[in-house]
C-alpha cells in the first residue's frame, strides 16, 4: 500500500455482489476509512471481514472532519473514502476532499465500481453518447421548473436524481418544462424490486401513481425533438389546431406540444395570445 494516498472507493448500490475485487482489497489495506454513515459502511465492512480504522464524513461535518483526514494524510497514511452506496462525490460528499488533497500534491486514486446514474442510462435505451448528469433537482416547484427550463437547450440526455415522494411531482415540472418527451425511471436497481419503466412522460406518471413509491431513484429524459422550437413554428401548428374553434385553448396547447416538443406552458402562453387575439 502506497502510503499518502487518497482513494476514492465505489461500493455496491444495493447487489453486494457489485463489489470489486480491488476495492475489498484497498479497504483491507488502508490505514483510515472515510464513511458517509460509519454504522451502515460498517455492515458492508462486516460481510467482506474488513476491519480497519473509520470516521464519518458527511455533509455537516465536512469541514471539520475533512481537516482531519488531510492531516493523516499529511502523516503519510493512507486513507479510502466511501459513501452509503455508489461512487463517492458523484450527489454525495467528498469533492471538498479531494479538491483540498489535489492541492497539497497528494495523490488521488479512484476505484470504479457502481453508480446509479451510469447504471440506469447503459439500461434505458436512450441516447448514451452526449449527457447530462444534474444531480438532485431543487425540492420548490418554482426552483425545480427554473433548473429544469435551464437543463431545456441542453443536448443529450438529461440524468437526474429524486426523493421517490417528489417523483410525481417532478414529472409533471419535467411535461410542463421540457414537453412530452420519453423519459425512463429507473428505481431499486440492482435490488429485489428493480424497476424500469419506459415511455412518455404522462404514461410513466400514469405508472408512478398506481402505488406508493419506494426506494432511490434516477430519471432520465430523452433529448429534446430535432425541429424547429421557433415561436413561428409553435404558432403555425397551433394556428391549425385551432382552426376548430370547440377546442379548448389547454388541448390545442397540449396537442401543439406533442408535435413540436414544446413545452405545455410555453404552448398554452402562445395560445392564449392567439385567442385573445382571435377575439
Amino acid at each position: 500500500m502506497t502510503a499518502a494516498v487518497l482513494y476514492i472507493v465505489a461500493t455496491p448500490i444495493g447487489n453486494l455482489g457489485d463489489m470489486t475485487y480491488r476495492a475489498v482489497r484497498i479497504l483491507g489495506e488502508v490505514d483510515l476509512i472515510a464513511a458517509e454513515d460509519t454504522r451502515h459502511s460498517l455492515k458492508l465492512l462486516n460481510h467482506f471481514g474488513i476491519s480497519r480504522p473509520m470516521t464519518s464524513y458527511f455533509d455537516h461535518n465536512q469541514q471539520f472532519k475533512g481537516e482531519r483526514i488531510l492531516n493523516a494524510l499529511r502523516q503519510g497514511k493512507s486513507v479510502a473514502l466511501i459513501s452509503d452506496a455508489g461512487t463517492p462525490c458523484v450527489s454525495d460528499p467528498g469533492y471538498q476532499l479531494v479538491r483540498d488533497a489535489v492541492a497539497e500534491g497528494i495523490p488521488v486514486i479512484p476505484v470504479p465500481g457502481a453508480c446509479a446514474a451510469v447504471a440506469a442510462l447503459s439500461a434505458s435505451g436512450l441516447p448514451t453518447d452526449n449527457f447530462t448528469f444534474a444531480g438532485f433537482p431543487p425540492s420548490r416547484q418554482g426552483k425545480r421548473r427554473a433548473f429544469l427550463k435551464e437543463m431545456s437547450a441542453l443536448p443529450g440526455t438529461l440524468v437526474l436524481y429524486e426523493a421517490p415522494h417528489r417523483l410525481l411531482e417532478s414529472l409533471l415540472d419535467i411535461r410542463e418544462t421540457l414537453g412530452e418527451r420519453q423519459v425512463v425511471v429507473a428505481r431499486e436497481l440492482t435490488k429485489i424490486y428493480e424497476e424500469l419503466v419506459r415511455g412518455s412522460v404522462s404514461k410513466v406518471m400514469e405508472h408512478a401513481a398506481q402505488g406508493k413509491v419506494r426506494g432511490e431513484v434516477v430519471i432520465l429524459v430523452a433529448p429534446g425533438k430535432a425541429m424547429p422550437r421557433e415561436v413561428e413554428a409553435l404558432t403555425d401548428v397551433l394556428r391549425r389546431v385551432m382552426t376548430d374553434d370547440s377546442v379548448s385553448v389547454k388541448d390545442a396547447a397540449r396537442k401543439a406540444s406533442e408535435i413540436t416538443g414544446v413545452s405545455r406552458s410555453e404552448a398554452y402562453d402562445e395560445a392564449l395570445r392567439i385567442r385573445n387575439n382571435a377575439d
